[in-house]
This record gives structure tokens, sequence and C-alpha cells, in this order.
């Protein structure tokens, strides 16, 4: 097989103009992957922490790490305000997070996450707890599809959730695509696979991404100092959707409540100030990095406004 594509970082210009890095400063790449955002950030100046759930990225990263003396921590962001509290520190100046699925994930076929290679159904960025195949050999028919539905926008979610439960067990990556193919009548000339949703789905729901990401949001506002700035790469509908609604409210706005995160309290603050305009990547980028044609960028800067009180979130369905 052909050596899996570098790992390239996403609208990184725009990423570091949002930081606005000085020297000196303490800066969190939420998401490391393969370094690039923290790298870029600690050649700026910045004295960089970043934190990866993924060991096989920790791991791998400590070259990069050492040489750029970066503080590499394994664990989700949305605990960095207790990791960062073991290494003395309680505010800093700017947090960037890119978040979903990296490159090295996408392209390593023992990972799961792919049906472009065959592999072991697996998808777990951290490497344990429930994995995609446990998820769909447990989980009830209805429970399956209305992940697919949820988190892949899926019109035909109840159609492939019935060809999973019947095809059971479910353990192989090109199983399950031509599972999905074959509950769709796909066709292989068709422009898109119709797996890609499905797949998308199930990655979402096994690693509670959405879920992190709301957390993680919490987190950084908690964390940033007065100015200190928060750049968000995101990838899909779903995940720009809680960003854009968190820096909404939190600069004043409204926006719909979230299941998860907590509303202010309407004496409350805003702890950000309004958010800058959505940036996108341009036609140069995306000729040299395909990968980015779906990333949004959004940046904040924080007020002096402490994080506010919160009201129980309103109850769910999970």
């Amino acid at each position: 097989m052909p050596a899996p594509a570098p790992h390239i970082p996403v609208l990184l210009a725009e990423v570091l103009d949002a930081l606005a890095i000085a020297p000196g400063e303490i800066h969190v790449d939420g998401t490391f992957g393969a370094g690039g955002y923290a790298s870029a950030m600690a050649r700026a100046g910045a004295r960089v922490v970043a934190f990866d759930r993924d060991p096989d990225a920790i791991r791998e990263g400590q070259a990069v790490a050492q040489a750029n003396a970066i503080i590499l921590v394994e664990g989700e962001f949305s605990r960095m305000q207790a990791l960062l509290a073991e290494h003395g520190i309680d505010k800093v100046a700017g947090i960037t997070l890119d978040i979903g699925v990296s490159s090295m994930q996408l392209d390593r076929a023992d990972r799961g996450f792919s049906f472009q290679a065959d592999g072991p159904l697996l998808m777990t960025m951290s490497q344990d707890g429930m994995s995609a195949a446990d998820f769909l050999n447990e989980a009830a028919e209805d429970e399956i599809a209305d992940v697919l539905y949820r988190y892949g926008d899926e019109p035909r979610s109840r159609r492939i959730a019935r060809a999973i439960v019947e095809a059971r067990p479910v353990e192989r990556t090109g199983q399950l695509a031509a599972i999905v193919r074959r509950a769709l009548g796909h066709k292989p000339h068709d422009k898109k696979d119709p797996a890609t949703r499905s797949f998308q789905a199930i990655r979402i729901h096994v690693n509670r991404e959405l879920e992190e990401l709301e957390r993680g949001l919490e987190a950084a506002e908690a964390l940033l100092e007065e100015g200190g700035r928060l750049a968000i790469v995101t990838f899909h509908s779903l995940e720009d959707r809680i960003v854009k609604q968190f820096l909404r409210r939190r600069s004043g706005g409204e926006a719909a409540g979230s299941r998860h995160l907590p509303e202010r309290t309407s004496a409350a603050q805003p702890t950000f100030h309004k958010p800058a305009k959505a940036v996108r990547p341009g036609a140069v980028e995306l000729a040299r990095n395909p990968r980015a044609r779906s990333a949004t960028l959004r940046s904040a800067v924080r007020t002096a406004a402490p994080v506010p009180s919160a009201v129980p979130a309103r109850s769910a369905r999970p």
C-alpha cells in the first residue's frame, strides 16, 4: 500500500492570526495529533502545553514535543483544566482545538476509522472502551438508527440499522461498508460512497465527540485569562453549530440551549467579546490539502467576566 499522506494542519496561518501569540505566553493545543499547530505555536514564541487522548499520538509525538519544548500530556481536552492544574497552570493566553478525526487515524487500517482499507471495526480515539463493533453488535436496532440519523444526517438510517442487525456479527470496516452499500443500493459510479455518513456517525457516538467538544468549551472558558484567545477548527455542521452557539451565547447573543452545556443566568456578563467572522480555506489551501474542504475556523477573545453560574441543563434522552 502507498504510504499515508502527511498530516497537514488546516488553516494554520489563520489559526496563528487568531491566537496572536506574544513571546512567553502559555498556550494550549487541545488536539496535538501530529503536532502541526503546537509546533507552529512554539515557533511563534509560546510556551505550549498540548493534549491528545490517542496513545499513538503521544508516543509518536515525543520527538516533536522535545524539539519544540512542548509539554505533551495524554488525556481528553475536556479535562485540560484539571490536567493543567497538575502542572501549576490555572490561566492561559490561548487555546486551540482541531476537532474530529486526524489524518493519521484515518490512514491506518488497523484503527478502523475508514473503509478505504479493510481493518478491525474499532474507531476508538483513546484505544479503550466501547468499540464500533461493540456498539453495532450489542445495541438495539432503534438505537443504531438514532445514532446514524443524529450524527450522520442519514435519512435512511432505519434501513441501514436493520441490515446491520441482520448481518451480525459485524467485525470489519469492509464488512460494514458493504452492508451500508447494499442497504442503500450503491452503484460503483456514484460520486459519494454512502457509507461515509454511517462511519462518521458511529465514530462520533463511540468517542462521544460532541459531548467532549461541549465540555472542552466550558474548560476553555474557565482557563482563558482576560484577553485570552480561543480558536477552534471544525469539520462538519454538528461541531460548527455547537461552537457557533456557544460563542454567540457567551458573547451576549441569543442561541438555542444545548443538551449538555448549562445555560447562562440572565444576570451573567459576557465571557467573550463578539466572535470574529468564520474563516474557511481558500483555493490555494484546498488545492494543497483537499481534506480541508469542510473546515471552519471560529475564534473569540475572552473578557474579564467570571465564568457564569449555571442552571441545570434541560433533560434529554442520551
